[in-house]
């Protein structure tokens, strides 16, 4: 950092985000050309008597109070594809709903902004141009520093939002991707996310295939959430933030430590409950960088939007160049050699750094090596000792939230640097 030291300051992060993306983000993205994509799906496991999964309870029990069991939504239904990069992926969906042309469709628009991404040599220039203190800024505030990354974060969150209300499709207007992705963006839903929602809950939740929350149609054809889900949303968000300044208090009050001592010794819970949570000054309610509004060059700018308006174009467009088809889940072994290849597999939720994160210590804590993890190409390659060892180890990550996928996606090119 040149001596510059870290500072977290949430409204000059979210205006450093702003003028990199300016004067326009993924302007060029180009649709892939038609493709057929198959899938596999497979049930989902629910406990005796009730609509959720053994994880989906205990996350609600552990991370979502005072969320009842009775207001989430639940996926049906577990699906795997290989996407147009080769990279294996899972989602949900859920019976009734519009099936699995949303994740899908919404996977393929991720991939197609990100190298709209790769390709913007003037966004690559601005970002070489950063300042040692606009630097210093998003690394004090920003879980992934560099602006590719949080901008690639950025889209994902976008697309994940997109899929895991297509979970209350049944229950609104919509009854098609495109209508239910046209009435997403109409409804300002993605803004209700960034405002309403915290970081952890959403990416977590959606990894699950669960949503606590519900839609209620207007008379203009929008769909807004439910009264119930707002206040529900603020509880838990308010919850979130309390458990995060109790720990701080606790690290920095009564055992003396800084912050950067307490983030590193309370690094799982406050990962959990998120970092930049820890760091609000009493009161504050945060909402995410992307949806503060600024005045750069004398104009009112917004960067939610402009991703909204750009991931809801191409995707409707996809959604008419893609066939799928369902194709039957191959049983997983549990016996047997393992080959190099069986060392390698991939995570497609794995979102972020924090994700890194977490899927390394739940593989570590079992023993298990990790030799490599790409967060781009989400590729993770781990010393598993059986068959058996590997099984575990992915009902482990499961029940962490994730859902890892079988495959040997081809590691990431080398990027240059910006």
């Amino acid at each position: 950092m040149n001596g510059q030291p870290p500072r977290y300051e949430r409204r000059a992060a979210s205006r450093v985000l702003a003028a990199l993306a300016r004067p326009g983000l993924c302007a060029e993205a180009i649709a892939p050309p038609a493709r057929r994509i198959e899938y596999t799906r497979t049930d989902m496991v629910t406990e005796p008597g009730s609509h959720l999964t053994l994880s989906q309870r205990l996350y609600l029990e552990r991370y979502m109070r005072p969320c009842r069991a009775e207001q989430v939504v639940s996926a049906t239904h577990r699906i795997v594809w290989t996407d147009s990069d080769g990279i294996p992926n899972t989602g949900h969906i859920r019976t009734g709903g519009l099936g699995p042309i949303v994740p899908i469709a919404m996977r393929e628009t991720v991939l197609a902004l990100w190298h709209a991404l790769e390709a913007d040599t003037g966004l690559a220039q601005r970002i070489s141009g950063l300042s040692t203190r606009d630097r210093a800024v998003l690394e004090g505030t920003t879980t992934d520093h560099e602006p590719l990354d949080i901008f690639r974060v950025g889209i994902e969150a976008t697309g994940r939002a997109l899929a895991q209300h297509a979970l209350l499709a049944r229950w609104t207007p919509y009854r098609t991707a495109n209508e239910f992705a046209v009435g997403m963006r109409d409804s300002s839903i993605y803004s209700a996310v960034a405002t309403r929602w915290y970081w952890e809950l959403q990416a977590s939740s959606y990894r699950r295939g669960m949503i606590a929350a519900g839609l209620t149609t207007q008379p203009d054809g929008t769909v807004r959430y439910s009264l119930e889900t707002v206040a529900t949303l603020r509880a838990m968000k308010d919850a979130t933030i309390e458990d995060a300044h109790r720990v701080m208090r606790r690290a920095t009050l009564v055992e003396k430590l800084t912050v950067a001592e307490a983030i590193a010794k309370y690094h799982d819970e406050l990962d959990v409950i998120s970092r930049q949570y820890a760091l609000l000054p009493p009161g504050t309610r945060p909402a995410c960088l992307a949806a503060m509004p600024h005045q750069i060059d004398g104009q009112h700018y917004s960067l939610l939007p402009l991703v909204a308006d750009a991931f809801t174009e191409l995707f409707t467009v996809i959604t008419e160049r893609l066939t799928l088809a369902e194709t039957p889940a191959l049983p997983g072994a549990e016996s047997g050699e393992l080959t190099a290849e069986d060392q390698v597999f991939s995570v497609p939720d794995m979102n972020c750094k924090h994700c890194v994160r977490t899927i390394t210590g739940v593989l570590e804590s079992m023993g298990i090596a990790v030799h490599e993890i790409d967060l781009l190409s989400k590729r993770v390659v781990a010393e598993f000792r059986s068959p058996r060892n590997r099984h575990r180890a992915f009902e482990a990550l499961r029940d962490s939230g994730y859902n890892p996928a079988q495959g040997s996606p081809a590691p990431a090119a080398t990027e240059s640097a910006v």
